[in-house]
């Protein structure tokens, strides 16, 4: 579940490896791309944080980001 704080929404991602964790970032960005909006992320072995707040809107969330969350958690289905 996507927690909202700070003016952004986070989510923590565990994969079962590197390879795993890295797929998912490469489908996140090509999603991300598509829509001009590109998260703030970690990646440490098999787990990403992602980050989500629209910088032109002054780094608040908005529907771009929710937006973006839901595709998120459908690439990591």
């Amino acid at each position: 579940m996507w927690k909202e704080e700070n003016n952004k929404l986070y989510k923590k991602f565990t994969f079962k490896d590197f390879s795993e964790a890295f797929g998912f970032m490469t489908s996140v960005a090509l999603a991300a791309e598509k829509m001009d909006h590109h998260p703030t992320w970690t990646n440490t072995w098999n787990t990403v944080e992602i980050w989500l707040s629209t910088h032109d809107a002054g780094d608040i969330v908005t529907e771009k980001d929710k937006t973006l969350a839901k595709k998120i958690d459908v690439i990591a289905k």
